[in-house]
């Protein structure tokens, strides 16, 4: 396993949780004053899109992120995440980012280019978080 790839996971992996938790802190708290920046955080957080059945989207990135963590620990823990960890971390990866697209489409598009700068971060992490389990899945040694 190349190790500078996996650190690179966990440091965005540990970035991207940190951002999901301040802002579902943010979404339960209405706290306005925790939007920096243009603003556009409370036009992002006050939408319809911001919550999933309820649940507010930063919530579902703190269960992605730590899921994704999750593998990544138990990777060379754990023979059956040995095995099977490189993949599971795609599938995941490959699902935030496919996530990630659509909000980056709501912001720009349905929210008339309300960018916040948190959501960025995480999307920004999470594409290369994606773009790293892709070239870990390929660079994998075939068993």
């Amino acid at each position: 396993m190349n190790k500078w790839l996996y650190r690179s996971s966990v440091v965005l992996v540990i970035l991207g949780l940190l951002v999901s938790i301040y802002m579902t802190i943010y979404k339960v708290t209405s706290n306005d004053s925790m939007c920096l920046g243009s603003g556009d955080c409370s036009t992002v957080n006050a939408s319809r899109y911001s919550e999933v059945n309820g649940i507010p989207v930063a919530a579902i990135g703190v269960l992605g992120y730590v899921a994704i963590l999750a593998v990544l620990f138990f990777e060379n823990r754990n023979s059956f995440f040995k095995q099977n960890g490189t993949l599971m971390i795609f599938g995941m990866a490959l699902t935030g980012f496919l996530f990630t697209v659509w909000l980056i489409y709501v912001e720009i598009v349905l929210l008339n280019k309300a960018i916040c700068p948190f959501c960025l971060t995480s999307q920004v992490a999470m594409t290369i978080i994606f773009i790293i389990a892709v070239i870990r899945l390929i660079k994998q040694p075939q068993s």
